[in-house]
């Protein structure tokens, strides 16, 4: 089994995970009632370090740090959704961004994780791949203004803004991704690096990796299982439908080759969050299982 022959520096790149192992966050009805103590209670047994919010979470601060605390867990950070794309809803925007902002810096955490979610059909029971959103000029130029406002108000609080392109959204395929890129400021928007959702768009996770290393300063750590990949795109099927035939896994469970990735991220001198993801449904992967076998998987592909 390789191993990366020039690993990441454990010191400057924690591991987490996310709840989305445990139940979902955007589909509610895929959840076996698993409660918030039982899910960070086992993120830490599994071996991380650290965690996303999901909306189980306590939502007091004080009570959500004593219990992560408890557990020896930091938070990696929140998802805050952006409308920059629908009229009228700039404001509203940056309104919930600080709210959202105000909350995870008093957790410790350091980085915003955003998607624009204006006209997504990911939530939608339609064919993912023929009714994603597509951008017009003015669409694309109010993204570009409103992402780099948010990584103003970022900067100014000593926040990161990591832009996450996702499944059914407007900033889906490399395409997307690279006109989003060579339209904001560098020192202002961040890359998320998701190698899930780039290769069930049908992006080559490296090749974002090499040509976008230094603007990326978040991961989210998850494997596609290539077969159900091919049905969603066949078969016309929704995002919910592809996270319920088991598209998404942890790393080392699917498709994608790790190896090289992590490579490229320590040649680029990458420190931050490596988050671990798996929208899978817990009725049919155990949460824990998985948990375990990405933290093993990391162990031996990174060496620590």
């Amino acid at each position: 089994m390789s191993t990366a022959k020039r690993t990441l520096d454990p010191k400057k790149v924690p591991l987490g995970i996310t709840p989305t192992l445990w139940w979902n966050d955007d589909f509610l009805s895929i959840d076996i009632d698993i409660p918030f103590g039982q899910c960070v209670s086992e993120m830490a047994r599994a071996g991380f370090h650290g965690c996303s919010i999901g909306h189980k979470y306590p939502k007091d601060p004080v009570v959500l740090k004593r219990e992560l605390d408890l557990r020896g867990l930091r938070v990696s950070e929140p998802w805050t959704s952006t409308y920059f794309t629908n009229k009228g809803m700039k404001q509203q925007t940056v309104d919930s961004f600080q709210k959202e902002m105000a909350f995870i810096k008093s957790l410790g955490a350091s980085d915003m994780v955003v998607a624009e979610f204006g006209g997504a059909v990911n939530p939608l029971p339609v064919a993912l791949f023929a009714n994603r959103p597509i951008f017009d000029t003015k669409q694309w130029d109010d993204l570009f203004e409103g992402l780099n406002h948010l990584g103003r108000i970022s900067n100014e609080n000593q926040m990161r803004l990591c832009y996450h392109p996702h499944m059914g959204t407007g900033v889906m395929i490399k395409e997307d991704v690279d006109r989003l890129m060579a339209n904001t400021d560098p020192k202002l928007v961040h890359l998320l690096l998701d190698t899930g959702h780039l290769a069930f768009a049908g992006a080559d996770p490296l090749e974002v990796t090499l040509q976008y290393g230094k603007r990326i300063k978040h991961i989210h750590l998850k494997d596609v299982r290539a077969d159900i990949v091919k049905k969603v795109r066949d078969e016309n099927l929704s995002f919910q439908d592809g996270i319920e035939d088991g598209v998404f896994t942890v790393p080392g469970d699917g498709a994608i080759d790790f190896v090289p990735i992590f490579e490229a991220l320590a040649a680029a001198d990458f420190e931050g969050w490596l988050v671990v993801e798996a929208e899978q449904d817990p009725a049919k992967a155990n949460p824990l299982q998985y948990a375990k076998m990405a933290r093993e998987y990391l162990r031996k592909k990174l060496g620590w």
